[in-house]
C-alpha cells in the first residue's frame, strides 16, 4: 500500500477494492454471526430459561420483544459512537464498539435462568441486548462506503452485494453450531450448558474482527483515503436536517428485503418449533441449506444488478416477494419438503433483493455526509423493517393464521416500490 502512495504521489486516491473487500466481508459476518446467534437462542433456549412460566408463545413473544430493544438502540448507539469518532478517532471507536458488543455477547453466555435469580433474568438479558444495539451502531467502519466509491463504474451492482454476504455467512455458522450442539446433546445438557457455546465463539470472532478491521480503517493509508474521499463522521443531528429526507427513502426502500429477511430466518424457526413436532436442529440445517442458496443469489444480484440496473432489480425482487407472500408462507405446514421449499425459495429472492438494498439510495447523499448518512439509513431500516419483524409475524400466525404473516410481508413489498417510485420522481425533478 505503501509503494502505491509513492506511486500516486501519496494522493490516497487509488486503493484495491478487493482489499476493502475483505474487511467488508469479515466485519459483516462477524455482526451477523452474532445477530443469528441470539436471534436463534430467542427461540429455542430464552423462552424456557427466562420466562418458564409462561406458556410457549407468551414466552417467545416476550424473547422477541427483547430481541427487538437492540434495534431501537442501534441509531442512539450511532449518535454516541460517531460523537466519539470525531474526538478520539475511528480506531478508537470500533474498539470500545467491539468491546461493547463482545462483552454484550459474552455476558448472555453467562445469563443465570429464571429459576436461579427470577424476573431479574429477563431484565440481565434485555440490558445485554440493548448493550448489543448500541454497539452495533458503533461498528459502521463506513468500509462499504468506500468500497462502493473505489468500484469501477461498470461493476457497482457486484461491489454493492459484497456487504451483503455476511448475513447468509454468518447464518450458516450460527445454525450450523446450534444445530450440533442441539442434536447431539441430551435436553438435559443443552438446555444446561450446550447453548452457552456459540455465545463464547461469537466473543472470539468479535476479537479476531477487531484486529482485522483496524489493521485497515486505523492504519495512516486507509485513514487518507477515507479523508480522500470525504468519509468522515459528521454530527448526528446536522446529517438528518441536511439528508433527511434520502435517508428516510433509503430506511424504507429496502423494507421488502428487511421484512423477508426475518421471514426465512427468526419467524419459520419459531414457527417449526412451536407448532410442530420437529426439533430445532433438523430445521436449522433446512435454514444453513437455504443461506447457502442466498449467498449465491446475492452474488447473482451483482451481475444482474450491472446488467440491467439497480433500480430495475429491485423493483423486480419486490414483486416477487410480493407475489412470494401470497403463497408460500402456507407451506410451513407441509412437512419437510414444503419447509425446504419455502426456505430455498425465500433465500434467493431475499439474496436477489437485500444483495443490492444497501445501495438503493446511497448515491443519493452529499459525499460530505454520506459516511455519517449510510449509518443512519441501515439503522432506521433495520429498526422499521427487522427489529419488530419476528415479533409481529408471529403474533399475527398465532391468532390468524400463517395467511397473515404473507400479508406483514406484502406490506413490506408495497413501502419498498412506494419508496423506489418516490425516489425516482425526486431523482427525475433535480438537475
Amino acid at each position: 500500500m505503501a509503494e502505491q502512495d509513492v506511486r500516486h504521489g501519496g494522493s490516497h486516491e487509488t486503493a484495491s477494492p478487493g482489499e476493502i473487500a475483505v474487511g467488508v466481508v469479515i466485519g459483516r459476518t462477524s455482526e451477523f454471526f452474532d445477530f443469528f446467534v441470539y436471534a436463534i437462542a430467542s427461540v429455542i433456549v430464552f423462552p424456557r430459561l427466562v420466562f418458564p412460566y409462561a406458556d410457549a408463545l407468551t414466552a417467545t413473544l416476550y424473547a422477541f420483544a427483547i430481541f427487538a430493544l437492540a434495534f431501537v438502540a442501534r441509531p442512539f448507539g450511532t449518535v454516541i459512537f460517531t460523537a466519539l469518532h470525531r474526538r478520539h478517532g475511528k480506531g478508537v471507536k470500533l474498539t470500545l464498539a467491539l468491546f461493547l458488543l463482545g462483552t454484550s455477547t459474552v455476558a448472555i453466555a453467562f445469563l443465570p435462568g429464571y429459576d436461579t435469580i427470577g424476573a431479574a433474568s429477563a431484565w440481565l438479558l434485555a440490558l445485554a441486548r440493548i448493550g448489543q444495539g448500541l454497539a452495533w451502531g458503533g461498528t459502521w467502519d463506513g468500509l462499504a462506503s468506500l468500497l462502493a466509491l473505489n468500484a469501477p463504474a461498470h461493476r457497482r451492482g457486484w461491489y454493492a452485494m459484497i456487504p451483503q454476504l455476511g448475513a447468509p455467512l454468518g447464518l450458516i455458522v450460527a445454525s450450523g453450531l446450534f444445530a450440533f450442539f442441539a442434536g447431539n446433546l441430551s435436553a438435559e445438557d443443552f438446555f444446561g450448558w450446550g447453548w452457552r457455546y456459540p455465545f463464547f465463539v461469537a466473543f472470539a470472532i468479535n476479537v479476531v474482527a477487531l484486529f482485522a478491521r483496524l489493521r485497515m480503517v486505523a492504519t495512516p493509508d486507509y485513514m487518507g483515503l477515507f479523508e480522500s474521499r470525504s468519509l468522515q463522521p459528521v454530527s448526528a443531528i446536522e446529517t438528518i436536517g441536511r439528508e433527511g429526507r434520502n435517508i428516510a427513502i433509503g430506511a424504507f426502500a429496502p423494507l421488502a428485503s428487511f421484512a423477508l429477511f426475518h421471514m426465512v430466518t427468526v419467524f419459520p424457526l419459531s414457527w417449526v418449533f412451536l407448532y410442530t413436532e420437529d426439533g430445532p436442529a433438523r430445521f436449522l440445517v433446512i435454514e444453513a441449506i437455504g443461506a447457502v442458496f442466498g449467498v449465491a443469489a446475492i452474488v447473482a444480484s451483482g451481475v444482474i444488478a450491472d446488467r440491467v440496473g439497480r433500480d430495475a432489480l429491485l423493483l423486480g425482487s419486490a414483486m416477487a416477494i410480493a407475489a412470494y407472500s401470497g403463497f408460500a408462507p402456507q407451506l410451513l405446514d407441509a412437512g419437510i419438503v414444503g419447509e425446504t421449499v419455502y426456505m430455498v425459495l425465500g433465500f434467493i429472492l431475499l439474496g436477489l433483493s437485500f444483495g443490492q438494498s444497501s445501495g438503493a439510495i446511497a448515491s443519493r447523499f452529499a459525499q460530505i455526509y454520506r459516511y455519517t448518512a449510510s449509518a443512519l439509513t441501515a439503522d432506521f431500516a433495520w429498526l422499521i423493517g427487522a427489529g419488530f419483524a419476528p415479533l409481529a409475524a408471529l403474533l399475527l400466525a398465532s391468532q390468524f393464521g400463517l395467511m397473515s404473516a404473507g400479508a406483514y410481508l406484502l406490506s413490506g413489498a408495497a413501502c419498498t416500490l412506494l419508496a423506489l417510485v418516490v425516489n425516482r420522481k425526486r431523482a427525475h425533478r433535480e438537475p
